[in-house]
């Protein structure tokens, strides 16, 4: 063998021992996930129910994980900017979002230039839970879904609803229910966000406003606002007295609710999405985040973990899209 044969020949046997003690490092490393903090990127400004219980959800992961979960709040263009931040990080576990309907369902049906596929670009690890979304009316409305429905039929130009803006998961809400009840002739008002919506359903400016039932809840039960119907399958416990929308309009299988995924950028290892799902149950049968859920209004979902949460994520796209198309909304 020549000199130039018997370098290339070590150059190769190098590589290949390079490679294998990469494989055997990243291996090793897997095997003690988590071993250094994690971080929990919330891509929406603090405050508010998402980032809640977001911060609730990571001390309640930190201590099944025996490691800190750090959150970090990202926010700006309705959660995308947090959302590609994740994206483009490394797929070690240690980098997860904090997902929403916003994020991760509305976004690729809204976005002009989306900077992300919502599922192909990120790795779902757990569905976490689900929030109903309410509709409330002033108080000098009728004080039954069915009376208020006949009012607006009455004078089809008189009566609006507000929403949180144009293109927003409420925004659908209220569209919804109008296909869904039927010659329901109510006008969009859209505001900057449920801080405007509200003081403009208590002033008598709109009639009616869609909005999460954590929101409006304290409303109602101050007697500012009047909740006619929750558009969630059951009562809320939080919230014996008001009906479902099913119950109140007659209506089958009416059922809005926002949501909320634990992801991950593409590509995080199986063994480490199995070990965070896992871990993500147990979370959510903490005592302490059972109270603050019960406080949002929101309902745990355990079990939907991996392909169930890409399941669950691709069927409420599908639910979500033709009402978003028939809007002609687009978001730059």
């Amino acid at each position: 063998m020549n000199t130039e044969n018997r370098l290339l020949t070590a150059i190769v046997g190098l590589l290949t021992c390079l490679t294998l003690v990469g494989a055997a490092n990243l291996s090793l490393a897997q095997s003690q996930y988590p071993n250094r903090p994690i971080k929990l990127i919330i891509p929406f400004p603090p405050g508010g129910p998402t980032d809640i219980y977001a911060r609730q959800y990571a001390q309640s992961l930190s201590v099944v994980l025996n490691t800190p979960v750090i959150t970090e709040n990202k926010g700006g263009a309705a959660g995308a900017i947090g959302s590609v931040d994740v994206k483009r990080s490394v797929p070690d576990g240690y980098t997860l979002l904090f997902g929403t309907v916003t994020t991760h369902g509305l976004y690729n049906l809204l976005a002009s230039k989306p900077q992300y596929d919502s599922i192909a670009d990120f790795t779902h690890i757990a569905v976490i839970g689900e929030a109903p979304i309410a509709f409330a009316v002033n108080p000098s409305m009728p004080n039954t879904f069915k009376e208020f429905v006949e009012l607006v039929r009455s004078n089809p130009t008189k009566y609006s609803y507000g929403s949180s803006g144009e293109g927003t998961f409420l925004h659908y809400a209220g569209e919804r229910l109008k296909q869904s009840v039927g010659n329901f002739p109510i006008q969009h008002i859209p505001y900057r966000g449920s801080g405007a919506s509200l003081p403009a359903l208590m002033a008598g400016e709109i009639s009616m406003t869609s909005d999460s039932l954590s929101t409006v809840i304290n409303y109602h039960k101050s007697g500012h606002i009047r909740i006619l119907g929750v558009a969630s399958s059951k009562r809320f416990a939080a919230a014996p007295d008001i009906p479902t929308v099913n119950e109140a309009l007659g209506l089958k299988d009416f059922q809005i609710m926002a949501w909320y995924e634990i992801l991950g950028p593409a590509g995080v290892p199986q063994s480490i999405v199995n070990q965070l799902a896992i871990a993500s149950d147990k979370a959510l049968s903490d005592p302490a985040l059972i109270e603050k859920l019960n406080a949002l209004s929101i309902q745990a979902t355990p079990g939907v973990t991996g392909q169930k949460a890409v399941q669950f994520v691709k069927q409420d796209i599908d639910r979500l899209s033709p009402i978003i198309k028939s809007l002609g909304v687009k978001l730059d």
